[in-house]
């Protein structure tokens, strides 16, 4: 699995600030796989929370950000996918504990919710901090698998 690859994408409302992502992820020495829009025209955001998930299901890429007008329906979009452990976050505390607790592999943003500045520091944090592992390993093992009802 690319190590350093991220995946990126965005419906309309999240194009701006996926667009400074894109460059601040590539900054941090990552390559970024950009898979839209484009553009700030109308799209449906579970084709890009799917295209996310897709990629890093399929090993193109290790982890993935994602930006919707909440952040709420990309992030439901992506978690359809039983390899992904999408977080909607809105600042840098809930960044860090998502990867320490949750090992989660894509980070979601609110475009409307939040400012550029907020997301940076979140995508930071993000990317920079491992899986504790520990307690925390079977809880997220339980998070893949199928419920028993």
């Amino acid at each position: 699995m690319p190590s350093n690859t991220i995946a990126i994408a965005s419906d309309h409302a999240g194009f701006v600030i996926k667009s400074t992502l894109v460059l601040d992820i590539g900054k941090m020495g990552y390559k970024v796989l950009d898979l839209g829009t484009d553009g700030p025209e109308s799209v449906d955001y579970p084709d890009f929370g799917y295209a996310v998930a897709t990629a890093i299901k399929e090993g193109k890429a290790h982890r993935g950000v994602l930006v919707c007008g909440s952040g709420i329906g990309i992030s439901i979009a992506a978690n359809r996918h039983p390899e992904i452990r999408a977080a909607l976050i809105h600042d840098a505390l809930g960044a860090r504990l998502s990867r320490q607790h949750n090992d989660a592999n894509v980070i979601c943003f609110g475009g409307r919710m939040i400012g550029a500045d907020v997301a940076r520091d979140c995508v930071k944090v993000f990317l920079g901090t491992d899986f504790e592992g520990g307690r925390h390993v079977q809880r997220v093992d339980k998070l893949s698998k199928p419920t028993s009802s």
